[in-house]
């Protein structure tokens, strides 16, 4: 047979019969004139009588394999190649653009500063996973914002409360000096100096107090105190300014609780001088102690007076704080005893709060129960 398929020679003599049949066929693969060719060999009678077997070999041109195989690994590595390429490319973008919000509040934290604390993330416009960060951090500045506003008006406050008494020395030790007196007349001067140093020397105290308590060094020596039994020894030391006032102190109701005796007292103190000062002619100052579930005792002290708009309420028991700067009267406080009253509470591991209502405002604390 020729490679076209069709028969070059035949006759029975080219015929090999079955039982003749070649039974081993070796198979190999080999390379010829540069070219790949898979070979088929065996040996075979012939038919022919007095002939030797005949060596009967086919070979297959396979070298398109090869050259596809070739082709098929050089195609794979260039589509390796370029999916990696694409695959960083890609990756890159998309990390490049998920990020975009970490910079931008990398680029606001960066900006912030004492100055600019009203800076804010938009949470809006994070993914979902840094919503809750951009709202924490947006919390936390604006505790910071808080706190770097009240520092500032606590030292201009601060500064106020001392320009008074040391303006005051100055213009009397000048007026002492202006001319020669008598010795009654620098004997009224240095009282008069004295009344302000006491108020100096009470202001520090009451400083060197609260910052104590802001760093947790307050010792208390707890005893059981008889709430009502404190309030009466107030009420005889308070009674005379009360009556100068015009002004009734009632208590109702009894209780004990687990404190330091002084500093409680000073507490109550504290709460029923403000009430005094700011209850007006006639009116009555009700002190209201009883006992609380959990093992609590409720103190509270009530006036009638102005109302105050609840956004000052929490800031009552700031340093020198004022709801209405314009209303202080000569002879007022500098406005520490109620942040002393709640430094005094939150040491016994109480609190304390105030409301204003219908035209009664209401100091009230809780303390362990004895």
């Amino acid at each position: 047979y020729r490679s076209e398929g069709f028969g070059l020679a035949n006759g029975p003599a080219w015929s090999i019969p079955s039982a003749k049949a070649p039974q081993t066929v070796e198979a190999s693969v080999r390379e010829h004139e540069g070219r790949l060719f898979r070979f088929l060999s065996t040996t075979a009678d012939t038919g022919i009588e007095g002939a030797k077997p005949a060596g009967v070999i086919v070979a297959l041109d396979i070298d398109f394999h090869r050259q596809f195989m070739t082709d098929f690994r050089n195609s794979l590595w260039v589509s390796i190649a370029v999916g990696i390429a694409l695959s960083a490319l890609l990756g890159w973008f998309s990390a490049r653009r998920g990020l975009a919000p970490a910079r931008k509040a990398l680029n606001l934290m960066q900006r912030v500063s004492a100055d600019r604390l009203g800076e804010r993330l938009p949470p809006e416009s994070m993914p979902s996973e840094l919503a809750p960060l951009a709202a924490a951090f947006n919390d936390m500045l604006a505790r910071l914002e808080d706190s770097f506003r009240r520092l500032s008006d606590f030292s201009s406050d601060l500064a106020h409360e001392l320009r008074t008494p040391v303006s005051n020395l100055m213009t009397q030790t000048q007026v002492a000096l202006a001319r020669a007196r008598t010795a009654d007349e620098y004997r009224e001067i240095l009282y008069s100096n004295l009344e302000e140093y006491e108020r100096l020397s009470q202001m520090t105290s009451d400083m060197l107090f609260l910052a104590k308590a802001d760093n947790g060094l307050i010792t208390t020596r707890t005893e059981s105190v008889d709430l009502a039994s404190e309030v009466e020894r107030l009420f005889a030391f308070y009674e005379a300014l009360a009556e100068e006032r015009g002004v009734r102190l009632v208590l109702t109701g009894e209780g004990r609780a687990l404190a330091d005796r002084d500093m409680l007292r000073r507490a109550i103190s504290n709460l029923l001088s403000n009430a005094i000062r700011h209850t007006p002619r006639d009116g009555e100052i009700r002190v209201t102690v009883g006992a609380r579930r959990a093992g609590q005792t409720e103190l509270s002290v009530e006036n009638p007076g102005l109302p105050i708009a609840p956004e000052h309420l929490p800031r009552l028991f700031d340093r020198f704080y004022r709801v209405d700067a314009s209303r202080r009267k000569e002879g007022e406080g500098a406005g520490l005893g109620l942040a002393i009253a709640k430094s005094i509470v939150e040491a016994h591991g109480g609190s304390i709060s105030a409301s204003s209502m219908e035209g009664t405002f209401r100091f009230a604390f809780t303390v362990p129960a004895a």
